[in-house]
């Protein structure tokens, strides 16, 4: 299988899949690139090369004790950029691989990017604070960890079968498929990065890395998100990052990858053509 070499060891792995203007795609907490595989599949049968990893800690990747946190993510993202020396790149974050995204362009810079996708993602900043009153209070991160702690397989499952792809409300039936798919990505996760990436998604500040961004940018949300919700994440990075098109979807849960596939596609194989 294809990795690369972290700086400090750690191995990432990552499929290649296409040929053409590369496209690089970050997943969400605590899934895979395998999450990413509708995405995957259109686009590189629509003429680009289209490169998902692993992030360290989850599937594939290294179980690395350290490095578990945005700075070092954001790292391995270059470092897997530059071992493939790709150039005019779209990077696209879903979720916690939208704070790696946004943490990338502020560490590294844009000088390999041509564009950047944000999709249902957590910048700019989700954890409630003095001057993010509007953020999400720590009461409910702190809820997340200790159910990883307690039985993280039970967590997992609730996850998928409620909040993340939006299948609580009455009336909403999301396949067994995609949640049971949800539930197998995130057991492949190592226990202490999946556990230490919810403080990496939650508490971390992009607000200043979302203004370095200066490419052309798409910011996607579903504006029934209940994990991180619209007001908090897509409406406040669109109002950020300087000339960002916002695409809200009425009524869309988290998970669109999975939820609106064929839309987000489409979506995506727009941008990625102008």
């Amino acid at each position: 299988m294809p990795f690369v070499t972290a700086s400090d060891g750690a191995q990432i792995y990552y499929k290649d899949w296409g040929t053409g203007r590369p496209v690089v795609l970050s997943h969400g907490w605590p899934l895979n690139s395998d999450s990413w595989e509708a995405q995957q599949l259109f686009l590189a049968t629509h003429g680009y090369r289209v490169i998902a990893h692993d992030r360290r800690g989850h599937g594939r990747s290294t179980q690395s004790w350290n490095g578990n946190e945005m700075n070092t993510y954001a790292d391995d993202l270059a470092t897997l950029i530059d071992a493939l020396d790709l150039r005019d790149v779209t990077l696209v974050g879903f979720s916690t691989g939208g704070g790696e995204v946004a943490r990338y362009v502020g560490r590294h810079g844009t000088a390999r990017l041509a564009q950047v996708v944000l999709v249902s993602a957590v910048p700019p900043f989700m954890l409630k604070t003095d001057d993010n009153p509007g953020g999400v209070p720590v009461e409910v991160f702190d809820g997340i960890r200790a159910g990883s702690l307690a039985d993280r397989s039970q967590l997992y499952h609730d996850l998928a079968d409620g909040p993340f792809f939006g299948n609580n409300p009455p009336g909403v039936d999301v396949s067994p498929g995609i949640w049971e798919a949800f539930w197998r990505q995130s057991l492949q996760a190592g226990r202490r990065g999946a556990y230490e990436c919810i403080a990496a998604f939650s508490a971390t500040d992009f607000r200043t890395d979302l203004d370095a961004i200066d490419v052309p940018t798409l910011v996607i949300h579903g504006d029934d998100d209940q994990v991180v919700p619209f007001d908090v994440g897509g409406k406040a990075s669109a109002a950020r990052i300087k000339n960002a098109t916002l695409k809200v979807y009425p009524g869309a849960p988290h998970g669109i990858t999975d939820t609106h596939k064929d839309q987000l596609g489409a979506d995506l194989l727009e941008f990625l053509n102008s």
